[in-house]
């Protein structure tokens, strides 16, 4: 049901193209928030993502949320040692090789995020491969002339088809891959969150930038009961989300760490669009103090 009202929403949006920015991200936002962002003055986190989409240009956004051209930046940062193993691209999943890939891959569309748009193959053998083509393929460009006003997804080629390989952990209860996520502001690393269990009891928690964890701070999943144990090379997860992020007000670097290899995952800009209620409330004010609206 999400996913239907969220298609049909992109079929509105389409037609309020012609709305300026700030009215539409600001009508979302009271929407989803019950109050009115002060974008031209933020002092929450999620006021100033609204700001960052309208007034933020910065074509290497482009690259970056591409999730194949992403990794020719990746490299260009010295971090290419990181990326998962590519098997291939293409521009319709009719010309996947099925037959050069191993039993287990995934699936992806180089504009998807918030883990849209993501076929995960366990055994090859079980999968039908025309049903998989027909659902990736009505994957493809579904952000073009989508009216988010996300500017760095506006604008970008048609979208790709990426087959790599599936990365599993021994130790996961339900099959998911601890996601490290690092928030920096102007190539500072100021905080982390980490998600685990996401397919069975996904649990979402926050530490600062001195690794201390916040127990009392909420987003949009349950924190955890019991503070998790930090992998033992977090800081060179840290070191590497403030190389790529360096030349961005604000950039979020996201990270797999399975036994210690560290696996780059993502970089994105408007964590959930800036439609996040934080408990407590002064979580989005102690964010919003690294933001600089001077550009």
């Amino acid at each position: 049901m999400k996913k239907i009202l969220k298609k049909l929403l992109r079929s509105i949006l389409r037609y309020t193209s012609f709305l300026p920015d700030s009215f539409v991200v600001s009508a979302k936002y009271f929407g989803r928030l019950h109050r009115i962002p002060n974008i031209e003055n933020p002092s929450r986190f999620t006021e100033w993502l609204q700001w960052y989409k309208i007034n933020y240009r910065n074509d290497v956004m482009h690259e970056c949320v591409d999730k194949y051209t992403v990794r020719q930046y990746v490299e260009a940062h010295g971090c290419g040692q990181y990326l998962n193993e590519l098997y291939q691209i293409c521009d319709n999943a009719n010309d996947i090789d099925y037959d050069s890939l191993p039993d287990s891959f995934v699936i992806k569309t180089t504009d998807g995020g918030n883990g849209d748009n993501v076929y995960v193959c366990r055994d090859k053998s079980k999968i039908n491969i025309k049903e998989v083509n027909s659902k990736v393929n009505s994957w493809l460009n579904s952000k073009l002339g989508v009216t988010g006003r996300e500017w760095a997804y506006e604008g970008n080629n048609k979208s790709r088809i990426v087959v790599e390989k599936f990365l599993e952990d021994p130790d996961s209860l339900d099959g998911s891959i601890d996601d490290y996520k690092l928030l920096c502001f102007n190539g500072k690393f100021r905080y982390l969150w980490v998600d685990k269990n996401r397919y069975s009891n996904h649990k979402r928690g926050f530490w600062n930038e001195d690794l201390e964890f916040l127990q009392n701070v909420v987003s949009d999943h349950p924190t955890f009961d019991v503070e998790p144990k930090l992998p033992s090379n977090i800081k060179e997860m840290i070191v590497l989300a403030e190389q790529l992020s360096a030349e961005f007000p604000f950039a979020r670097v996201d990270f797999y760490n399975i036994r210690g290899k560290i696996t780059f995952g993502e970089i994105t800009f408007y964590p959930w669009s800036g439609y996040v209620q934080f408990s407590p409330d002064s979580f989005d004010f102690e964010l919003g103090k690294f933001c600089t609206t001077k550009l």
